[in-house]
């Protein structure tokens, strides 16, 4: 192994160096009429492959850098997604080459938390707007918010936690939900500017554990109720007790009345309509019912 990790990055220093010619060569003026953009394609691709040599002779620090020049170059050739994939990549090696000192490491790197997170964020939109890999979207958007809470912005941070919650619920992950809303319900019910949202992560929280079991429900509304109490007062929970109450007396009718009647003041989106949908289901009877 020692002969293949030397030889690794013999390769990836001369890759590196290669590299950097070209970046040189896409400077000069004839260069750059005539195929400028495609030098600095082929400096990055050797500047990527030189990182993952770098990564395999255990170079974590070198591998940082070389993922760092591919991110600049994709940068350069407006290549968002690309660029954002590297700095991930960049970040990572970093981490490996000093665990202890890793935060320095990425604050000098990156310049900012903010940056690296507005990069996962990116990436995330991405994989969201394709629609193919939303555990991805997940991934990117919790990175995002450890990355923001590393530069205290908390605010930013549960935003991005909103939508791994969002998403968590829809991929039939409850339990993740409920953990998040509550934690940002609990966060922002003794913001004098944010309580007003508070009641509708207490909302979300109280409908994914609807879904998994009544109880479970019947308890959280208690708690959160305890917890905040404004939120007894709110249409949420009071649309809330009905559903309970009609889930419990296996009445359909109600519940969709309870549903029409919260509708009609506030509309309800997608999300909602999905998870009230899904609860509506659990009554007997009710195989593929909808809320009209």
């Amino acid at each position: 192994p020692a002969a293949l990790f030397a030889g690794k990055e013999r390769e990836a220093v001369q890759l590196m160096a290669e590299a950097e010619k070209r970046v040189k060569g896409s400077h000069s003026f004839l260069r750059g009429l005539f195929g400028g953009n495609t030098r600095l394609e082929e400096a990055c691709e050797m500047y990527t492959r030189a990182a993952n040599m770098f990564k395999i002779a255990k170079n974590w620090s070198a591998a940082g850098n070389a993922f760092c020049q591919a991110a600049k170059l994709h940068m350069q050739l407006q290549s968002k997604h690309d660029s954002a994939t590297s700095f991930v990549d960049a970040g990572n090696a970093y981490k490996k080459a000093d665990p202890q000192g890793k935060a320095d490491e990425i604050l000098r790197y990156f310049g900012r938390f903010t940056i690296a997170a507005k990069h996962h964020i990116t990436i995330a939109e991405i994989y969201e707007a394709e629609l193919v890999d939303i555990e991805k979207a997940i991934a990117h958007y919790e990175q995002a918010a450890d990355y923001y809470k590393g530069e205290e912005s908390n605010s930013s941070a549960n935003k991005c936690l909103l939508k791994v919650a969002a998403y968590a619920a829809q991929l039939e992950q409850y339990q993740k939900a409920i953990e998040i809303y509550e934690q940002v319900g609990t966060n922002t019910m003794d913001n004098p500017l944010l309580k007003y949202s508070a009641k509708e992560y207490f909302f979300k929280a109280a409908l994914c554990h609807f879904i998994v079991d009544e109880l479970n429900a019947k308890l959280a509304l208690e708690k959160y109720e305890e917890m905040f109490p404004a939120f007894t007062d709110s249409r949420e929970c009071k649309l809330l007790k009905k559903l309970l109450e009609a889930h419990e007396e296996q009445n359909s009718e109600a519940y969709t009345e309870a549903v029409k009647e919260f509708d009609s003041i506030s509309r309800l989106d997608q999300w909602l309509t999905t998870m009230l949908l899904r609860i509506k289901k659990s009554i007997q009877g009710e195989g593929d019912g909808d809320l009209k």
